[in-house]
């Protein structure tokens, strides 16, 4: 009985795991609209309005810092945080700190 308990468990693990991987692998694979080269310069201004929108009273630093990353990586990540390993440019710009520069 524990055996087959313990097989359910693993195989109920392994799925989720599966859709997981799944799941991030569609984010990536709508890479059309994002990624390396995906932006131009006249877009920035609207994807850097889209990745800041969430950070309320910090809006106006998040938006100086995402313009100058857009411009040089031509890529804004997905979403309004996280997803940086989209954009590959803009993950790795540092500050002079060692501090990720792009928001």
């Amino acid at each position: 009985m524990a055996t087959s308990m313990m097989k359910f468990v693993a195989l109920l693990l392994l799925a989720l795991f599966a859709i997981s991987m799944i799941e991030s692998t569609q984010v990536l694979a709508r890479g059309n609209n994002y990624g390396p080269g995906t932006v131009q310069p006249s877009q920035c201004n609207a994807r850097c309005s889209t990745r800041c929108s969430k950070t309320k009273h910090h809006f106006p630093f998040c938006m100086e810092s995402c313009m100058p990353c857009c411009k040089r990586c031509a890529c804004v990540p997905p979403g309004f945080s996280g997803n940086k390993p989209v954009c590959p440019c803009y993950n790795n710009m540092k500050t002079h700190r060692g501090t990720p520069k792009c928001p």
